[in-house]
């Protein structure tokens, strides 16, 4: 009997371990099926999303908004191995796959600022043209035309818009957006825009622009970044009726799938001349306000948005750079001249706009005497820096002495206004 309660207990203790060992198992199997998951559903681009808009254009008169950031990726039948037909994936810009293998009536391309191709400089007035591969013409929306007028519009059934933003208010693409958007409306055409994410999507933060400071840098009451995919945004433009006369576009946004706007996402293409990597991607939000200023942000070297400096700069310290002129800036700021300052290659991803390198050479600056020992003449800032702040304030408080937490203290009721706003649009949480 002693033995058979001996027994007993034995079998229990090893159905238990089993239990368990199995119940380890399944956890590890569902864990890495989860994994596996997440690996087989990657971000997808509108662009790519092929089946949520082609049968839209089929049949139908077509101009399309894009510049080299236009690309999608599709799986093509291709020979993988000697003999073996598979499938692989393939790169087409929008407007070539569009015209070129789906046979869709492309009559035009609009061009935003830097051009079709994304060659000009920043503020360079781009011209019409002819598109070499395609023959299809092409229509500039930088410079003196900005919107598209009733002509060019003519006989168009809808526009679709593809193109990269960067989430940065004086980014001038949701300009250009704006003025598409409102040009349609207007025609009463259709706007098929396909979404891309936004690289600075992750944070909200900056003075919102003033009416009175509107330009083709800041159009809309939002601030410098404002966490929105341009999907979302072009939804913002509608609802909250920023079009002229409060006009609304007949806007269809084709979404990303598997993205959230904590979803880091490096750019395959970069969006314009001077922007060529992530770093300055994020930190452009916080050193475009340099341009403002007699500060370099390092247009006419390789390092556009990555370093800062100017030859008024006390601190001769151990990093300089020379801007001359290159493919991303044919007149750089301080051309030949040697800009003493800081580099911020090795800069953590920011979550905020930093302004600490802005009052540091505003404060290095201010104190700079000339050869005379008399204070240096020229101004600090130039007149585009409201333009691009939106606001007056911002150098007055630089020039009052306030410190980054007071400036940024005075944002806080106009963000959290522009939150509420932004919420209604948002398409990813």
């Amino acid at each position: 009997m002693k033995n058979n309660f001996s027994y007993l207990i034995l079998f229990l203790f090893t159905v238990s371990f089993l239990f368990t060992a199995c119940a380890k198992q399944q956890k590890s199997a569902s864990t890495k099926t989860e994994e596996i998951t997440k690996i087989e559903t990657p971000l997808k681009i509108g662009a790519d999303r092929i089946n949520l808009y082609l049968n839209k254009l089929k049949g139908k008169s077509v101009a399309i908004v894009a510049n080299q950031t236009s690309v999608l990726t599709v799986s093509q039948r291709a020979e993988v191995a000697p003999n073996v037909m598979g499938s692989k994936l393939v790169q087409h810009h929008l407007v070539d796959y569009l015209h070129t293998y789906n046979n869709i009536n492309v009559k035009k391309v609009f061009a935003p600022e830097h051009g079709f191709r994304g060659k000009a400089d920043a503020g360079e007035t781009v011209v019409d043209g002819i598109d070499t591969k395609t023959q299809l013409p092409i229509i500039s929306l930088y410079g003196k035309n900005k919107k598209p007028s009733p002509e060019q519009l003519k006989n168009i059934d809808v526009v679709v818009f593809d193109i990269q933003d960067v989430g940065a208010r004086f980014y001038t693409y949701i300009s250009s957006l704006h003025y598409v958007m409102e040009a349609c409306a207007e025609q009463g055409i259709e706007v098929i825009l396909l979404d891309r994410p936004n690289p600075n999507g992750h944070y909200i933060d900056g003075p919102t622009l003033e009416a009175k400071h509107k330009s083709f840098v800041g159009m809309h009451p939002v601030p410098v970044v404002y966490g929105m995919t341009i999907g979302e945004y072009g939804q913002m433009i509608n609802g909250e009726k920023w079009l002229k006369d409060g006009i609304q576009c007949d806007l269809t946004v084709v979404p990303l799938s598997n993205y959230t706007h904590d979803t880091q996402y490096s750019l395959p293409i970069k969006p314009s001349p001077n922007l060529p990597n992530d770093k300055s991607i994020n930190l452009y939000p916080s050193l475009c306000l340099f341009e403002g200023t007699n500060v370099s942000v390092g247009r006419g070297t390789e390092m556009q948005f990555q370093v800062v400096g100017s030859p008024l700069f006390s601190l001769k310290n151990d990093f300089s750079f020379t801007p001359n002129p290159n493919f991303g800036s044919k007149y750089p700021k301080h051309q030949n001249n040697v800009c003493y300052g800081y580099t911020l290659t090795d800069n953590e991803r920011l979550n905020t706009i930093d302004l600490k390198w802005l009052l540091t050479f505003y404060k290095d600056y201010s104190g700079f005497k000339n050869a005379q020992g008399y204070p240096y003449k020229e101004s600090f800032f130039n007149t585009f820096f409201t333009n691009l702040a939106g606001t007056e304030k911002l150098q007055q408080q630089i020039e009052q002495g306030l410190t980054e937490e007071e400036i940024k203290a005075t944002w806080t009721d106009d963000l959290e206004s522009f939150k509420i706003i932004r919420e209604k649009y948002l398409i990813y949480k």
